[in-house]
């Protein structure tokens, strides 16, 4: 049958994953040792492995397939073989909103709690809709893409013209389902950057003036120095990090916007810089901190399984000695963001309260970017001035 063998694939996959790499770039890594894996094989197995770890821990004390017959019916609106096999009372129930299908699984299974499928000790961030945030788990988020406001119109038409109506949520922001293949229905690389709304919302705490200079200390690829240019081109830019290769991806992603003016230097932080940096003074200073990421889970559900508690406090500490080493090279009066992709106070308002308490640093604003409510990942930010 059919089922059994969509069973085994599903099986054998989450058997052999151990959780070290993320689950994107293992399934790319089996699939690729696995070719005699046909493509509905491997759509389906992906499916369900994915399903399977937005449940997080709830009902773990069930069988694994009935689990995942469940874990399937909540997070997908088109009916499977397996909940068709283990729970076919509700296959025709697909198409109900996701609230619906909740009830129905609690009223089936008592024991069946949100607070199960995210159990992490450390606590929320203020103002959380802790039910809200649980809930977004049984929902993939978006794709995001932000686009010169100038050329918005002719991204959306090129889109429309292939199938894909895209959802406006600003602006410049267009939203379109996760995978979407954009490199085959736009036609010129350099009209967007992919970037998740939350993280383009910080943008509105950066306040960058013409002629100001900025040093974005972990880069990374150089999303938020591509934010950061995009509202005040006229800027010095100095992006740094630990990482070389990740400052080759920067490069790249500089050269297709058409930035061509910036400095970039690989740094490690937690080192002293004296020597590199002793006569730099900055007017601004982008700290998007090394954190948990527990607020882009909904991308990557398998944390919700092997995720433990103990690294929020190892990173807590890293972020404590990074923010720590930058401030003294900015100028008094000048802005320090602070920005994690984290939805734990610990590395958010906790953060902010040791930086005010131990450096000449004064709280302007700050903020948790509810994510959830948009299928949306969820961002702190907080702006802090060196007094």
């Amino acid at each position: 049958m059919k089922v059994e063998h969509q069973i085994r694939a599903f099986e054998q996959l989450l058997d052999s994953y151990d959780g070290v790499l993320p689950l994107h770039r293992y399934l790319f890594a089996y699939f690729k040792q696995n070719k005699q894996m046909g493509s509905s094989d491997r759509r389906w197995a992906t499916r369900y492995l994915y399903s399977y770890f937005r449940l997080g821990k709830a009902l773990g004390k069930l069988k694994t397939m009935e689990r995942l017959a469940i874990a399937d019916f909540l997070c997908n609106e088109t009916p499977s073989l397996v909940v068709a096999s283990q729970l076919p009372e509700l296959e025709d129930a697909f198409a109900l909103a996701l609230a619906d299908k909740i009830a129905l699984i609690q009223k089936k299974y008592p024991a069946f709690k949100l607070t199960d499928v995210f159990t992490f000790k450390p606590e929320l961030s203020a103002g959380i809709d802790a039910t809200a945030f649980y809930t977004s788990f049984f929902v993939q988020p978006d794709l995001f893409i932000r686009v010169k406001e100038t050329h918005i119109q002719a991204v959306i038409n090129q889109l429309k013209a292939q199938g894909v109506t895209p959802r406006e949520v600003g602006p410049v922001t267009l939203a379109l389902p996760n995978g979407t293949k954009l490199e085959q229905l736009i036609s010129d690389e350099r009209l967007y950057q992919v970037q998740d709304f939350s993280s383009q919302l910080t943008g509105n705490y950066f306040e960058p003036r013409a002629g100001d200079y900025w040093w974005d200390c972990c880069a990374a690829s150089g999303g938020k120095s591509l934010l950061l240019h995009s509202l005040e081109p006229q800027i010095e830019l100095l992006v740094s990090d630990v990482r070389a290769t990740s400052l080759g991806n920067l490069q790249e992603r500089f050269q297709l916007a058409g930035i061509k003016k910036y400095h970039q230097k690989v740094i490690d932080l937690l080192q002293n810089n004296d020597q590199v940096l002793h006569h730099y003074e900055f007017d601004g200073i982008l700290v998007d901190a090394p954190c948990s990421g527990s607020g882009t889970w909904g991308r990557t559900p398998e944390m919700l399984c092997f995720f433990e508690d103990h690294k929020v406090a190892n990173y807590n500490k890293l972020q404590k000695a990074i923010a720590g080493s930058v401030i003294k090279y900015l100028k008094k009066g000048k802005p320090l963001l602070y920005m994690t992709c984290s939805v734990f106070k610990a590395e958010n308002e906790d953060m902010v309260d040791y930086l005010t308490k131990n450096f000449d640093l004064k709280l302007e604003k700050m903020e948790l970017i509810k994510g959830y409510a948009h299928q949306a990942d969820s961002m702190f930010v907080a702006r802090l001035i060196k007094q």
